[in-house]
């Protein structure tokens, strides 16, 4: 089986930002951070080289597979910001309604800037992922 790529690292936070070429989403990745670790309570980790991450879980399918994911997390891609949440948290269709300008697609919620969207109903979103996150792998 194929080693897992994405698995936490020892790289640096501050390094990741800085290499952010566009400023307004570096600061934009700022203000995630510091919501992401609000929200969990947890200090931020690079997971590979792009995906910031917060907390961890296992995971297990009835396939078998199994591994390791952060509760949430983001990352800065050219376009957008990719963050991580699980799908069908509780209450995340009406809070995506109300959240603003963004793209969702099974688990990646996709913001191309921090002021196209209501921060508190982020913060909604991101605590009711990791809230399910926990209860669906305790």
């Amino acid at each position: 089986m194929p080693e897992v790529k994405t698995k936490p690292t020892q790289l640096s936070l501050t390094d990741y930002l800085a290499r952010i070429d566009d400023a307004n989403r570096r600061v934009d990745c700022e203000v995630l951070v510091e919501l992401m670790r609000k929200v969990t309570q947890q200090e931020p980790v690079l997971w590979g080289a792009s995906i910031v991450g917060f907390g961890s879980y296992k995971y297990k399918y009835e396939s078998g597979h199994s591994g390791e994911f952060c509760l949430t997390g983001f990352a800065a891609r050219k376009t957008d910001i990719s963050v991580y949440l699980i799908e069908a948290a509780p209450n995340q269709e009406e809070l995506l309604l109300r959240l603003g300008k963004h793209k969702m697609s099974k688990s990646c919620l996709y913001i191309k800037r921090l002021k196209d969207v209501d921060l508190n109903v982020l913060e909604h979103l991101v605590a009711a992922s990791v809230a399910q996150v926990k209860r669906r792998y305790p």
